[in-house]
């Protein structure tokens, strides 16, 4: 069983980041960047799938600049098989993104994709459902157990108040959650493996996907400061304030 793993390179969760000087965007100059979190477990349920001897191949793909290559020698350092990345300078929203997962996955045709539920950039939560529907293929969103047997794909998704058990036949779309698994580091041997594992480049006129913006960012701006807190004597105080000066209640 093929395994196709989609990854996003992301700023580092650790860092802080902040709007640039035009309110266009975020200033991602000279930050350390990362595979999207997320992203990191579905490399690793992949991984782990493959060691159990359930999955023969993985492959993992990502849309971005040049630089995006890292995050792919990353996620072979972690034990993918090979990687594909589709080269743009461009902001692709997220069904521009989905089109040309989807046109990979016909010339790759993998029984089973692995996707992060989210990017951790723009937050979105759409690609995987967007891939799922344009392939026409059965999908499990927030899974936090998944098992194979055989053609038939079992996935517990978190869902308000308790989990749900779905079962669907391969080939499927899973979006993972973060109680899947812990990811593992990469070792040194493995990083080093990692450079010498094929990747294949190609561009969107390679894929023959024709794209098209619906949307504009009008405008970035950073939250607003946090105001300093107000200590209240009494709780008729804390009511007072939150009826007339917070009004809230």
């Amino acid at each position: 069983m093929k395994v196709l793993v989609p990854v996003k390179r992301v700023v580092d969760a650790n860092v802080k980041v902040r709007v640039n000087a035009d309110n266009t965007g975020v200033d991602t100059a000279n930050l350390k960047m990362a595979i999207n979190p997320f992203c990191e477990i579905a490399v690793e349920e992949a991984v782990r799938l493959k060691e159990a001897g359930i999955a023969t191949e993985v492959v993992v793909v990502t849309v971005g600049p040049k630089a995006s290559q890292e995050q792919l020698r990353t996620a072979m350092a972690l034990g993918a098989d090979r990687g594909i990345h589709i080269e743009t300078d461009e902001e692709l929203v997220p069904l521009s993104i989905a089109k040309l997962l989807h046109s990979v996955q016909k010339k790759e045709q993998a029984q089973l994709i692995l996707l992060g539920k989210q990017s951790i950039d723009g937050d979105n939560n759409q690609t995987g459902q967007m891939l799922a529907a344009l392939a026409k293929m059965p999908q499990a969103t927030f899974a936090s157990v998944v098992t194979v047997e055989g053609d038939t794909l079992s996935v517990t998704r978190e869902i308000d108040g308790g989990s749900q058990i779905v079962t669907m036949p391969l080939p499927a779309v899973v979006s993972v959650d973060l109680r899947l698994n812990e990811p593992r580091y990469a070792k040194l041997p493995n990083i080093m493996k990692a450079k010498r594992k094929p990747l294949e480049t190609m561009t969107i006129e390679d894929l023959g996907v024709s794209l098209k913006s619906h949307q504009n960012i009008v405008k970035v701006s950073p939250p607003s400061e946090r105001q300093a807190g107000v200590m209240v004597a009494s709780v008729a105080e804390l009511v007072e304030k939150l009826k007339n000066e917070a009004k809230v209640i």
